[in-house]
Formats: structure tokens, sequence, C-alpha cells
């Protein structure tokens, strides 16, 4: 690889397997957008690189420092790295890659010492919810998943036949249900590919697949 690698990594721009950061202020911060790479397919983070594009570049040693600070004590289960170092002149860009996690869901240790799970969303990284949560823990651990087509199974399916979404609150007013139970079918029918489901930074919702 050249360095044309990087440009053409910073022409795509930021999107779901790519961020730019000028610098790393908080281990916490960047375990957050790590752990949402190993939680989705994988991604880069190229360090010293602003949001417009532009290199601005870093003092190495510091950078790597953070990176490595972040994946083995902010993350768990640990992120395994791998970091190459680009010299643009006297600037230096960090490529740091973030394979897609094999043990799934990945947490990253918030700055009061809380463990939350985040996924990738395009260019952000969202918070998960319990729904995704135990979708990403079975595709970790996979079994058989029994659908028992109750009523509020097929009041669910007509409901999206004729409805582009739902979220989680309007399910539980439609099947008179607890949000509890809610949540235990749509966590079955997502891992059995029947429905999708969707995270925003405003709400889930859900969709036929």
């Amino acid at each position: 690889m050249t360095l044309n690698h990087i440009q053409q990594l910073i022409a795509k721009g930021e999107n779901d397997s790519l961020d730019f950061k000028k610098t790393i202020s908080s281990a916490s911060k960047i375990a957050k957008t790590m752990s949402s790479f190993a939680n989705h397919k994988g991604g880069r983070l190229l360090v010293g690189v602003n949001d417009n594009g532009t290199i601005s570049g870093v003092r190495s040693e510091d950078e790597k420092y953070m990176l490595d600070l972040a994946a083995q004590f902010f993350c768990k289960p640990e992120i395994e790295l791998e970091i190459i170092e680009w010299e643009f002149g006297n600037r230096t860009v960090i490529e740091c890659i973030i394979p897609e996690g094999g043990n799934k869901p990945y947490y990253a240790k918030d700055e009061e010492g809380k463990w939350w799970v985040h996924i990738r969303v395009k260019d952000k990284s969202l918070l998960a919810s319990k729904v995704v949560v135990d979708v990403l823990k079975r595709a970790t651990n996979p079994k058989d998943t029994l659908i028992k087509y109750s009523k509020h199974e097929e009041g669910l399916l007509q409901y999206l036949d004729k409805n582009d979404k739902i979220t989680t609150k309007q399910l539980c007013k439609l099947l008179n249900i607890s949000r509890w139970r809610a949540q235990k079918m749509l966590i079955n029918l997502v891992s059995a590919g029947v429905i999708r489901n969707h995270t925003t930074e405003k709400e889930e919702y859900f969709t036929l697949s």
C-alpha cells in the first residue's frame, strides 16, 4: 500500500466503516467508536485527519498509547488492533484497523466506569438497544430460534404488511402487551431474519426484512 491508499480513504469520507479523528483526547470516547466497529463489520480510524478530510497530523507515540489503552482497558472483550503510520511530509497520520469482532457484543467503558454497547450506523456510533444487544449475543452463540406464530406475531406481521415500520412502544400499544414481551418477540423475529431493526439517534424501529 502507498500514501495514495490513505488519500483514497479520505476521499470516501466518514461512513459506517471509517472515522476521522484530529486527535485522541479520551480513551473512553475512542473505545466507543472501536467497539461499534467491532460490533459491526470492522472499520478504520484515521487519526490526524480533520472532519473535513484535511490532514493535520499527530504525535504518533501519544496517539498509539491512547489507542492501545482504549482497546485493552476500555473495551470488553479486548480488541486486537492493527496500527500503521503514514508520513505526509512532516505530518503523521495513524491508520488504526479494527476487525469485526468474533465475540459480540463488545462493550465500551464510559468516563463513569459504566459499560455500554454501541453499534455503527452510517458515520455515527450509537447506543445499542436491548433488542440489538440480545441479537448480537445470539449471532455469536447461534442456536435455533423457534418462533411460535401466535396471534401476537401474526398481528405484528399483518401491521408491517400494511405499514412501513413500527416502534417498540407502538407494538406494545397495538398488541396490548408489556415492553418485556414485545422485546422478546422482536429479538426472536430479528434473529430469525423475519424483520429488521433500524437504530437511529432518535428512536429504534422495525421493518419487514
